[in-house]
């Protein structure tokens, strides 16, 4: 099935449905027996976010055009690096937030 046929789908699903269908109580005894859902744990994404920021640091501590970026910046001066530094950061906030509707699209 695709997006498209969803709709018509669920139109003709609701116009024949009649209510609920007697199970004699199966679905309740099932969702009894389920195993409660785990929570999940957050200290692995936690973790690597931490070590990405700091391979990320180890990797940028030796570029010049990020000090002078930075300096400058600071300073208030408007220079080819403050404008490269700002374009870098505004294209990885675009990526990562691109990135994180495409992950929601899937839930």
């Amino acid at each position: 099935m695709n997006e498209s046929n969803d709709d018509t789908i669920e139109t003709l699903l609701r116009r024949q449905f009649e209510g609920p269908v007697l199970d004699d109580g199966f679905s309740e005894r099932v969702m009894r027996h389920l195993p409660l859902r785990r929570r999940r744990i957050a200290w692995p994404i936690w973790l690597g976010v931490l070590i990405g920021a700091a391979a990320c640091w180890i990797c940028l501590t030796n570029v010049p055009l990020l000090y002078v970026g930075w300096r400058d910046s600071l300073a208030g001066v408007l220079s080819p690096a403050v404008i490269g530094l700002w374009l870098a950061m505004a294209a990885l906030s675009l990526l990562a937030l691109g990135w994180g509707l495409v992950e929601s699209r899937d839930r």
